[in-house]
């Protein structure tokens, strides 16, 4: 009976999200950024690294929701795949060249046994609103690359291809986009 009911739960927080129900959308985004931001400080990662890093990770679990590619399994679901795609993201960084020589401290199961739901925070709503917003208001060309890189997972060999430019050249674009993005949702400080 309890089960049920929590994955029914999870369905209504899915269909919020398919709505862009503004206030479920902030209550995940504050409730689980703490998690990931203790996995990233605990692996090498920076605070901003830590910010960055979920802020993408959130946009993908957004975007793959109203895709209709995620189905939630269990009370939860949707707090365990926004943590996951977080977790994927960084261990995407540390594997790239300029963290061979990293070593990952897992902290994972430690975290499962003293969950606490990160606190209301006001700048971490203000945060998400940005860069929703902010994803908006990007041109066409660089929402399709990102949503294609990064909610997508294709390979940039694939968008040199379907971009009909090179590997060097999508990479360089990718930089730029995540940069339009970040100076949308925090103008650069004169």
């Amino acid at each position: 009976m309890g089960k049920v009911h929590h994955i029914k739960h999870q369905e209504t927080t899915v269909t919020a999200i398919k709505a862009n129900d503004e206030q479920v959308l902030k209550k995940i985004y504050t409730e689980n950024y703490k998690k990931t931001e203790v996995f990233i400080l605990k692996n090498s990662g920076s605070m901003q690294q830590a910010k960055d890093t979920y802020q993408e990770a959130f946009i993908a679990m957004w975007q793959n929701i109203k895709e209709g590619k995620f189905t939630p399994k269990n009370e939860s679901a949707v707090q365990g795949y926004l943590y996951q795609i977080a977790k994927n993201k960084w261990l995407d960084v540390l594997r790239s060249s300029r963290f061979k020589k990293t070593v990952l401290v897992e902290e994972t199961a430690a975290w499962e046994a003293q969950e606490q739901p990160f606190p209301e925070s006001n700048e971490k709503e203000a945060q998400l609103a940005k860069v929703m917003e902010g994803f908006k208001q990007l041109g066409p060309d660089c929402r399709e690359l990102l949503k294609k890189f990064y909610f997508e997972k294709l390979p940039l060999r694939t968008l040199a291809t379907q971009f009909e430019i090179g590997e060097a050249s999508v990479r360089n674009k990718k930089y730029r986009c995540i940069q339009q993005l970040r100076n949308l949702i925090q103008p650069p400080t004169p």
